[in-house]
């Protein structure tokens, strides 16, 4: 696993009449893909000898607690995992990234309303703040631009425009600061206030930040909308390909609402991988919308 490779294809698709070239980072490895697998690259490919604990936070079916449990078992370590809040149904039917995370040894603390510890790298235990929101990430996200970069260079027409939906905009941000193309992005958590935020928190330089488009509606991280739900059957039945439930589908939706601004360019979208993470979100959306 240290030994992964990051380099995945880059697969041309036709969805509702539209060409897009689609980064496979899906394919990266079936515990190891996506963005999380780009931020935390940098942990899997260094030694760290005098850690022997990782602490993060986030919510109760992350990909990223996923990935971290993943990164903590192949290196040894301990995993603390904080949650504000996890359901009864869930402690009693675990499922989804939350049981692979258990399986792979994490702790999953409950708070439960109380107030969260504070979390900090020391000598034993680093720390990783949630969702991989650290200048660490631009380790992996480096080559996923110099992947980008090399793909491009072999094409006849080099007009391209990269686009992914963004939690904290750390790849988003990272990539536009690699990448020679414009990098185009929504906010699939808070809105897009919340997002520019976070990219100041990670870069002050504005110039650098990637182009924030505007989704067709608020959307609540982790609700359920049964249009996004439609688009993400209509994707994998149209393309073959299971795309992620929490953020490519409000990425589609928002790209198909902005093809003006992709207009003479060609599309490169880059696929959200975690994918174990659908495993509960189906469940929720089949729960709620199969009558």
């Amino acid at each position: 696993m240290n030994s992964i490779k990051l380099n995945t294809p880059i697969q041309k698709i036709t969805f509702r009449d539209l060409d897009i070239f689609l980064k496979r980072d899906d394919l990266i490895n079936e515990d190891f893909s996506g963005n999380k697998a780009r931020k935390f690259y940098y942990y899997l490919a260094n030694e760290f000898p005098h850690i022997k604990k990782l602490v993060s936070y986030g919510s109760n079916q992350s990909n990223a607690m996923y990935s971290m449990s993943v990164l903590s078992r192949l290196k040894g370590w301990e995993f603390e995992y904080y949650c504000d809040h996890i359901s009864s149904y869930l402690l009693e039917n675990p499922s989804g990234n939350y049981k692979a995370s258990l399986a792979n040894g994490a702790k999953i603390i409950n708070l439960n309303g109380t107030s969260r510890p504070e979390l900090k790298t020391t000598n034993e235990v680093l720390y990783i703040p949630e969702g991989g929101y650290a200048q660490e990430s631009k380790y992996g996200i480096k080559i996923l631009a110099e992947e980008i970069n090399s793909w491009i260079s072999t094409q006849k027409n080099k007009d391209f425009k990269i686009f992914l939906p963004s939690g904290t905009g750390t790849t988003a941000l990272f990539l536009q600061e690699y990448l020679m193309y414009p990098v185009y992005t929504c906010a699939c958590v808070g809105d897009s206030a919340y997002l520019k935020k976070e990219f100041f928190g990670l870069n002050q330089d504005e110039t650098k930040h990637p182009i924030i488009l505007e989704t067709s509606k608020k959307y609540h991280f982790g609700n359920l909308y049964k249009n996004l739900y439609e688009l993400w059957v209509e994707l994998k039945a149209k393309t073959m390909i299971e795309f992620d439930l929490l953020y490519d589908p409000v990425g589609f939706d928002t790209l198909l609402l902005n093809l003006n601004e992709f207009e003479n360019s060609q599309i490169i979208y880059i696929h959200q991988g975690g994918l174990i993470g659908n495993i509960t979100m189906k469940q929720r959306y089949e729960r709620k919308y199969t009558k």
